[in-house]
């Protein structure tokens, strides 16, 4: 086996990893105008060799009035993406969502300076 074929697919991975994250940042929160990757709503992101995405994410309340039908909107955006054959969207509570998830440049958007 030669060293190409061996870094071929770790390649294909990160483009496709690279693909659901720019998906993820063109879902935005319905109550703060960020989007949901670099706001910091995203927990973990996995990918396996066949496509399937698997998501573990939360909202910025518990009472969030969108909870219901956030995931699946979250879902089908990934799904849109080339290479994604599944996605599931597990949304969790714990730990509890801060303002300190939030990358410096959703802080910056939000006029809140560290």
């Amino acid at each position: 086996m030669k060293l190409f074929d061996l870094l071929r697919p770790k390649a294909v991975d990160d483009a496709l990893k690279e693909r659901v994250i720019e998906a993820l940042r063109r879902v935005y929160d319905p109550e703060i105008p960020v989007n949901i990757y670099d706001l910091g709503l995203i927990y973990d992101l996995d990918i396996d060799d066949q496509g399937r995405v698997a998501i573990r994410m939360t909202l910025t309340a518990p009472g969030c009035p969108v909870a219901q039908t956030f995931p699946a909107q979250v879902a089908r955006a990934v799904e849109a993406v080339a290479g994604v054959s599944q996605c599931k969207v597990e949304l969790t509570w714990e730990p509890p969502w801060t303002l300190a998830r939030a990358s410096e440049a959703a802080r910056l958007q939000l006029g809140i300076y560290p």
